[in-house]
């Protein structure tokens, strides 16, 4: 994946529903705080920094260190970590579901806000320290 070079206020205009744009909105704000980087559109997902990342497998790629992308049914958050890294924390989010590597929110009004803003930062420290468990992570941006 690499970024786009779209414009993320175009992206978040067109969010439909009007409550996933206004979910949107916030978590731009919230994942600038926590990142310190700008929004960049990696497609259909806005990223904050960026890196590249090996899995001990081999696989490699590059990908933001924080992002997410806000979807008719819900809104995707990614961590690179993985959703496990963040079992405690999560049991105190609010609801949600997990896969591997994403975090559905389905209102993010319905969710702990400081909770979420800990795992960001959790899952960003993680990454900027070069990731672990033989995933190397190196920022690039």
């Amino acid at each position: 994946m690499k970024p786009s070079g779209g414009d993320p206020s175009a992206l978040l205009a067109g969010v439909q529903p009007a409550r996933r744009r206004d979910d949107a909105l916030v978590l731009v704000d919230l994942l600038r705080e926590v990142s310190s980087r700008e929004p960049v559109l990696w497609g259909t997902i806005i990223g904050f920094g960026a890196c590249r990342y090996r899995y001990p497998t081999g696989t490699e790629g590059e990908s933001p260190l924080l992002s997410f992308a806000p979807r008719k049914a819900s809104t995707t958050l990614y961590l690179l970590d993985g959703a496990g890294a963040h079992a405690a924390a999560l049991a105190e989010l609010g609801p949600h579901t997990t896969g591997a590597g994403c975090l559905y929110i389905p209102r993010l009004a319905e969710v702990d806000l400081e909770v979420l803003r800990g795992i960001l930062r959790r899952s960003l420290v993680w990454a900027e320290a070069g990731g672990a468990d033989g995933m190397s992570v190196e920022v690039t941006g």
